[in-house]
């Protein structure tokens, strides 16, 4: 999908002589001259391919100073810590090189990180690959996500990377907070679904004990894999990271199984899953239990609609805020508006959810 990869002219300056000089004295071996590119994916922080004569790295910053923020976005110093946490442990991240929170470098926080060759898979059905080659992609990334819900947070330093309890609730609230500060059209679905779920957070919801690393946003395009293999080289855009339910994390994940495969929607609805090789929604779930000792599969199913409700949702939320980003002309992607105009939708979709809960 050439709309996403690869990378692009720089869309704003850069003090190129500055970032260099800062780069000479923070990463170790680094040698200019810098030469800067941008890729193309992403709608938030903007993302750019650093390349010297002897190496390339990654840069991911905030957007330019220009945009007006909302509350807790863009904080990729919370991306640098989680994924340097994250090296000692079976989910594969890239090495973090170096974090620059003066912003008199370049005008805004950056961080630097190692550049990684692999494969990004933007189509969900995996087109050209055999059912074989499907079937252990899907595990693997079942593998993955698995692997981060059982990471012990104390042990690698995160036990203050979020909140301790009401998850949900915060949760919530917080998304609800940032839609309507980003609200450009109404959305009927979207107020219908701000009353409903905070009456509505089910028992398996409220579950202290339930505590773990969720991404936030872990789909198969935020997954790097290996150019040969069918294994996860690293997990990318932790920009929505911190602790909480593990569930509200596997059910984001599995919106994929709900959505089609059209504009901005990269799901699997309406698709041969059978013949493409590709596991439907319950044995994939099943096998995350297995994978995470999850005995009860079927309490955790009763509860499935809100989990669904409540991410699409959240998904809506952020895409609001993409749109209201278009609005003020402060958008990192040229298909922001795309994005944004996918809110409505969603929502509406997570209504539909809602109502058979």
């Amino acid at each position: 999908m050439d709309t996403f990869t690869g990378t692009r002219a720089v869309s704003q300056a850069i003090d190129l002589p500055s970032l260099s000089e800062w780069l000479g004295r923070h990463v170790s071996g680094f040698a200019g001259p810098l030469q800067i590119e941008q890729f193309k994916g992403g709608q938030s922080n903007p993302t750019y391919k650093l390349v010297t004569p002897s190496q390339s790295y990654v840069m991911r910053s905030k957007p330019a100073p220009v945009a007006k923020l909302l509350p807790s976005a863009h904080a990729i110093e919370r991306e640098y810590r989680v994924m340097r946490a994250l090296q000692s442990t079976d989910v594969p991240v890239p090495r973090m090189l170096a974090l620059c929170e003066d912003e008199s470098v370049m005008g805004r926080a950056f961080y630097v990180m190692e550049y990684m060759e692999g494969r990004i898979f933007w189509d969900q059905t995996l087109p050209g690959m055999s059912p074989v080659e499907r079937s252990a992609i899907y595990d693997e990334m079942n593998r993955v996500i698995a692997a981060l819900h059982q990471v012990d947070v104390n042990t690698i330093g995160l036990a203050d990377y979020g909140k301790p309890g009401n998850y949900f609730e915060r949760q919530i609230a917080r998304w609800t907070k940032q839609y309507q500060a980003s609200i450009t059209t109404p959305n009927p679905a979207m107020g219908a679904l701000i009353a409903w779920l905070p009456e509505h957070i089910p028992a398996s919801a409220r579950d202290e004990r339930e505590v773990a690393i969720v991404h936030g946003d872990f789909r198969l395009d935020n997954l790097m894999f290996h150019p040969a293999e069918p294994r996860v080289i690293a997990v990318l855009d932790w920009e929505l990271s911190t602790l909480g339910h593990p569930l509200a994390d596997f059910s984001y994940h599995c919106i994929s199984w709900h959505i089609g495969n059209s504009g901005v929607s990269r799901g699997l609805a309406g698709a041969d899953l059978l013949a493409l090789g590709i596991p439907d929604e319950a044995d994939y779930v099943r096998r995350y239990c297995e994978r995470t000792g999850r005995a009860d599969v079927q309490g955790m199913m009763r509860d499935w609609n809100f989990y669904l409700a409540y991410n699409l949702f959240r998904i809506a939320a952020i895409l609001q805020g993409i749109a209201k980003r278009v609005e003020d002309g402060t958008a990192a992607s040229a298909q922001a508006r795309e994005a944004g105009a996918g809110a409505r939708p969603l929502a509406e979709l997570g209504w539909q959810f809602a109502q058979k809960a």
